[in-house]
Parts: structure tokens; C-alpha cells; sequence
């Protein structure tokens, strides 16, 4: 039995065979409609969501298997102060898979640690987020076409952002890849990423807080939002929140071929009138996300095709 907790946890060539599935998936739906027949998965969400859980369970039914689980703390034992471990126990007797996501760092991995059936990793805290970043992927290995020879351009809340740690970590392994880390001095990248990988594995990479000036040099630019639920000062979080924002005029700077992406939700850090850009993938990520779920419920499960 296998768990997902962070994207670290799979191969290079496991990704390579999901991406794989994935776009069979999209290419032959009907093929995979009965393939996770009287199988159930547990959607777990200790923390809000929308994409990912309704991903997930829209990846299950695609897929001919059951849905069951919460979508908040205050809906579960939790709030009667029953511990992690012994909700994923007992959700695990009626189950065969659980995605799970938790505010708290490490959650999902002390949940793994007793379950019986396998955990994925829905998102942990500031820590981690590795099916976003298999649906990140899978964006760009459709839209660019390679994994390999990219740069790529973070832009806002580095500190906190789960998406983007995981991203990194997950595209150190590919050759060629650069990194511009666009964000204020406050919400920099984590040491834990910086030296444990940027540094370790001597990436090419640099830091700024200019958007306009290194545009030009990205493939990707991965927007995302400064997170008030990750702020312990409000004032903190009004201050920052409007740093960076990408606009019909900040795209000027863009190549005609980069891609636009962000984990969503946004809430303004693109301008909607960027939707209209041919160059916005975003949306895309949200289709794609599906699949790549899709294929991970099958490889955890021991579903063949």
C-alpha cells in the first residue's frame, strides 16, 4: 500500500506514467468510465476548498466509484475533539482510498502512518500540495510540450504557498530548469526550499521584486495569492496582498509563447481581462486536474487499465 504526501514520494518516471494515463484519460473517456466500479473514496477537508475536492470527487465518479467525506472541520467528529489519526481509522473501515487536506503541517503523514487504506495528500498547511502539482505538470508537459529546458517564474506569496514549494521540488528533477522567484522580501521562499533544494542540488535561480523586468525571460509564469488564512497579522496581510498584480499592460512585457498559470482561487492578482489572453492557462489547469487525479486514485488503488 502507497501514499501521496508529497510530491518526493514519486518517481520521475511515476510522473511520467501518470502524465501518460492522464492524457489517455482525456483522449478516451469512455474507456475509463467503469474502471473504479464498487470502489469509494473519502474526501477529507479539514480547510475550505473548491477545485480540489470537488476534483477529486468528480475524478472518482468519472472513474464509476462512490464519494463520501466532509468538506469542513466544524462537519466532522473533529469538533467534538476526536484526534486525526482516529477519524482516518474509522473513515477507513467504510472506504478504499481517502484524500485528505488539513491546516496543519504534517497532518496527512501522521494520518498515513495508521491508516489502512491509502492517503493522498490534499494540502498541509503551508507545506506541501502534490496533486496540484501533478495537475501543474501536466499543464505544462500539454502546453509547452517537455518538463525539461524551462524557466520559470513564481510570482507572490512564496513563504506560504504549498503550490509552489511542491512545484519546485518537483521540477528541480528535470534538466535545464531555471528559476525567477518574484515576491516581497516578507514572503520569500522558505529556507527548507532555498537551501534544501535550490541550493543542494545547484539550481540556477534568482530572487527579485520587479515583475516587468524579468517577464521576458519566462515560459511559465506561475501567479499565485497572498494568503490571508496563512497571516497571523491582518495588517500584515492588507499590506501585501496588492504587490504583485498581472495586467493587460504587464503581459506586454510577456513572450508570445509563455503560459500563464495559477493554482486558484485568484482574488486579484490577475486582472480578469487577462482570461481573454490566449496565453492564460489556468482555466486549463482546472480540466486537467481532474484526469491527473484520475490516474493517481487508479496507481494508488492497483487499478490496471
Amino acid at each position: 500500500m502507497r501514499h501521496l504526501i508529497e510530491i518526493g514520494d514519486l518517481s520521475v518516471e511515476e510522473i511520467g506514467e501518470l502524465i501518460e494515463t492522464a492524457n489517455d484519460m482525456i483522449a478516451n473517456p469512455d474507456y475509463y468510465n467503469e474502471i473504479c466500479k464498487g470502489k469509494k473514496l473519502a474526501t477529507l477537508f479539514f480547510e475550505p476548498s473548491t477545485r480540489t475536492r470537488l476534483s477529486f470527487e468528480a475524478a472518482m465518479l468519472d472513474l464509476g466509484g462512490s464519494v463520501l467525506g466532509f468538506s469542513s472541520a466544524e462537519s466532522s467528529s473533529t469538533a467534538k475533539g476526536e484526534s486525526v489519526t482516529d477519524t482516518v481509522r474509522t473513515v477507513g473501515c467504510y472506504v478504499d482510498i481517502i484524500a485528505m487536506r488539513h491546516p496543519k503541517e504534517g497532518a496527512p503523514l501522521l494520518a498515513s502512518m495508521s491508516s489502512e487504506v491509502p492517503i493522498i495528500n490534499a494540502g498541509d498547511g503551508g507545506h506541501s500540495h502534490p496533486t496540484q502539482t501533478l495537475t501543474d505538470l501536466l499543464t505544462i508537459k500539454r502546453e509547452k510540450g517537455r518538463l525539461d529546458n524551462l524557466t520559470i517564474a513564481l510570482c507572490g506569496d512564496l513563504m506560504f504557498g504549498r503550490t509552489v514549494h511542491s512545484l519546485i521540488a518537483a521540477m528541480s528533477c528535470y534538466e535545464n530548469v531555471k528559476f525567477i522567484l518574484i515576491s516581497p522580501e516578507e514572503l520569500r521562499i522558505p529556507d527548507y526550499i532555498r537551501v534544501g533544494i535550490l541550493q543542494k542540488k545547484k539550481l540556477e535561480w534568482v530572487e527579485t521584486d520587479e515583475m516587468e523586468s524579468v517577464l521576458g525571460k519566462a515560459d511559465i509564469l506561475y501567479m499565485t495569492r497572498v494568503q490571508r488564512e496563512r497571516f497571523f497579522n491582518e495588517a500584515d496581510y492588507l499590506r501585501l496582498r496588492d504587490t504583485f498584480i498581472l495586467d493587460t499592460k504587464k503581459m506586454e512585457y510577456a513572450k508570445p509563447d509563455t503560459i500563464i498559470m495559477h493554482p486558484l482561487p485568484r482574488v486579484n492578482e490577475i486582472s480578469p481581462k487577462v482570461d481573454s489572453d490566449e496565453r492564460a492557462c489556468y482555466f486549463k489547469q482546472v480540466k486537467y486536474g481532474k484526469f491527473i487525479r484520475m490516474a493517481l486514485i487508479m496507481k494508488l488503488l492497483e487499478v490496471s487499465k
